[in-house]
C-alpha cells in the first residue's frame, strides 16, 4: 500500500470514528432523563399566577402596599403596588369612573429534579395590570349622600417571567414546566363588575365617608407562553371609611384637615389562601390641605401614610392624592 493510499484509509478511519462518538453521545443525550419541577403541575402554577395578578387588577386600597419576605433570606417574595382612584362627574349626571394601575414581583424557588439529581431554580414573576370601570349613582335617600353604584369593570394584564436559567447546568434537558417558568408570559384580560354602597356626609366641622364593596373580575389568559394557559376569579370584599376635619391651622387661607383612614378587605374566589391569608387591613393617617383659593387645577391635595397588615404581612406606603 502506498502512503497516499495509507493516509486517505486513517483520515476515513478518523472521520467514522468521529461520527459514531457524536452519534452515541447523542444517543446518550437523548436518553437522559430530563429535569422536572418536583410537585410540579404546569396548569396549577398558570392559575396562580392569575391569582395574585388579581390582587392587581381589583381596586383596593388594603392591597395597595403589600410585600411578604422569605424568612431565611428577608428578600420580598412578593411585593405588590397599586394606584387608582375614582368620582362622580357631579349630582346632575351621576356618572362614575374610576381606574387603577397595579403591578406586583413575585419570587418562588422551585425544586427540580432529574431522577437523581435535585437543583434549586429561582423564578422572578413580575405582573403588571390596568382597570377601568363605569358606574352610575342611584341615591337611596333624599338629601344623595347614601347611594346605590354598581360598576362593570375592565381589565388587561402582562405577566412575564424574567429568570435565567443560565444559573445552573441542566444540559438542555428541561421540560415545559420549567421552559415555561423560566421563560414564560401570559397577557391576560378580565372582564366583571362591582357593586357599592357609599355614605358621604359633609359638614362644617367634619367630613365622612364610608364605602362598602363587592369586586368580581374573571381573569383570563388569551396570548403568550404556548406552554400553559390560566384563568382566575379575583373577589374582593370590602369596606372603607375616611373621617377628615380641621386642624385649627390655617394654610393658603383655608382650614388644614387632619385624615384618618380604615380599610379592610375580604379575599374570596382564587384569591383565598393562595398567600396564605384571606384577609387584610389598613390604617392611614394624614393630613389635607384646601387649594381651592390659589389654584383651580385642584381643589385639595391629601397626603397620607398607611400601614397595612394581616396574617404574617405587612406593608407600607405613602399615598399623594388629588381632589377634582
Amino acid at each position: 500500500m502506498s502512503t497516499k493510499q495509507y493516509r486517505l484509509h486513517a483520515l476515513l478511519a478518523g472521520v467514522l470514528t468521529g461520527l459514531c462518538l457524536v452519534s452515541a453521545a447523542r444517543a446518550q443525550e437523548a436518553t437522559r432523563p430530563q429535569f422536572h419541577v418536583v410537585g410540579g403541575n404546569l396548569q396549577k402554577r398558570a392559575d396562580t399566577v392569575l391569582a395574585l395578578m388579581g390582587y392587581s387588577a381589583v381596586p383596593d386600597l388594603s392591597a395597595s402596599s403589600l410585600s411578604i419576605r422569605d424568612g431565611t433570606t428577608d428578600s420580598p417574595s412578593l411585593a405588590l403596588t397599586q394606584v387608582g382612584g375614582g368620582f362622580t362627574l357631579s349630582k346632575r349626571f351621576p356618572l362614575y369612573l374610576e381606574g387603577a394601575i397595579g403591578g406586583s414581583r413575585y419570587d418562588p424557588t422551585f425544586v427540580v429534579s432529574d431522577g437523581e439529581e435535585r437543583r434549586k431554580l429561582p423564578t422572578r414573576w413580575t405582573n403588571v395590570s390596568a382597570t377601568g370601570g363605569i358606574g352610575w349613582d342611584f341615591p337611596l335617600n333624599a338629601d344623595k349622600t347614601l347611594v346605590f353604584r354598581p360598576i362593570f369593570n375592565i381589565s388587561l394584564g402582562e405577566a412575564v417571567s424574567d429568570a435565567q436559567a443560565a444559573q445552573f447546568y441542566i444540559n438542555q434537558h428541561v421540560d415545559q414546566d420549567i421552559d415555561f417558568l423560566t421563560n414564560g408570559s401570559l397577557s391576560v384580560y378580565g372582564l366583571g363588575g362591582a357593586v357599592m354602597l357609599d355614605y358621604e356626609l359633609v359638614r362644617e366641622a367634619y367630613e365622612i365617608d364610608v364605602e362598602w364593596r363587592y369586586s368580581y373580575i374573571h381573569l383570563q389568559s388569551f396570548a403568550g407562553s404556548a406552554a400553559a394557559s390560566g384563568s382566575s376569579d379575583a373577589q374582593t370584599v370590602n369596606l372603607y371609611a375616611r373621617w377628615r376635619a380641621p386642624t385649627g391651622a390655617i394654610v393658603l387661607h383655608k382650614p388644614l384637615r387632619y385624615v384618618l383612614e380604615l380599610s379592610h378587605s375580604t379575599y374570596l374566589g382564587s384569591q383565598a389562601g393562595v398567600l396564605g391569608f384571606n384577609h387584610l387591613t389598613s390604617l392611614g393617617a394624614g393630613l389635607e390641605l384646601d387649594t381651592s383659593a390659589v389654584t383651580k387645577m385642584f381643589s385639595r391635595v391629601r397626603l397620607v401614610g398607611r400601614y397595612a397588615f394581616g396574617q404574617n404581612i405587612s406593608g407600607a406606603s405613602l399615598g399623594l392624592a388629588l381632589s377634582f
